[in-house]
Order: C-alpha cells, then sequence, then structure tokens
C-alpha cells in the first residue's frame, strides 16, 4: 500500500471523528480551531503525495475546502462527514503509478 492510500485512511478516519456532531464540534473549539489548519495540512500533504502516485485527489482536494470553511457549525459538520467518505473511498481504489509499478516487476 503506498503512503498516499495511508494518508487517506489516516486524514479519512480524522475527518470522521471531526464530523461527529457534539464531540467533534467541541474538540474544534476547544483546541480554537487548530485541528483545522493541522488537517489543511496534512490534506495538502496527502494532495502532493497523490498526484506523485497518480491516484484519485478528490477527497484530498475536498477536504481541503472543508479545513477552510470548517468553522461554520452545521456546514463544517456535513463538510467533514462528506470528506471522510470520499477520502476513504479514494484511499480503497490502488494508484496508477504503484500499479504499473508493480505490474512490471512480476
Amino acid at each position: 500500500m503506498s503512503p498516499s492510500r495511508i494518508l487517506k485512511w489516516v486524514t479519512g478516519g480524522f475527518e470522521a471523528f471531526l464530523g461527529i456532531p457534539v464531540i467533534g464540534g467541541a474538540f474544534i473549539v476547544g483546541l480554537y480551531w487548530s485541528p483545522l489548519v493541522i488537517m489543511l495540512i496534512l490534506h495538502i500533504i496527502t494532495l502532493v503525495m497523490t498526484k506523485r502516485d497518480e491516484g484519485a485527489t478528490t477527497g484530498s482536494i475536498l477536504g481541503i475546502v472543508t479545513s477552510c470553511i470548517g468553522w461554520i457549525p452545521f456546514v463544517g459538520m456535513i463538510m467533514h462527514i462528506l470528506s471522510a467518505i470520499f477520502l476513504m473511498l479514494n484511499a480503497a481504489q490502488k494508484d496508477r503509478n504503484v500499479e504499473e509499478a508493480s505490474g512490471t516487476i512480476a
């Protein structure tokens, strides 16, 4: 499994946690919105690594948008849940670059 897919699983799990209605919101507000900044950085790193591996970038791009507008109460919760779903769906797909590399070895 490529590092970009692992990061998609990790960021998808974090997004799912942040999407929990009361707990995620309290976590974000309790830490003065710093989780949104940390997630923004993680999503950018994941996007760069995914581009390198030629994987699906939908979840990472949606995660970046979510990190920017996640401070809006109900919109943020919905966006966190959608980001988690898309990231995990993207993580379940194999990257094209990794498939080609493994195909030439065999």
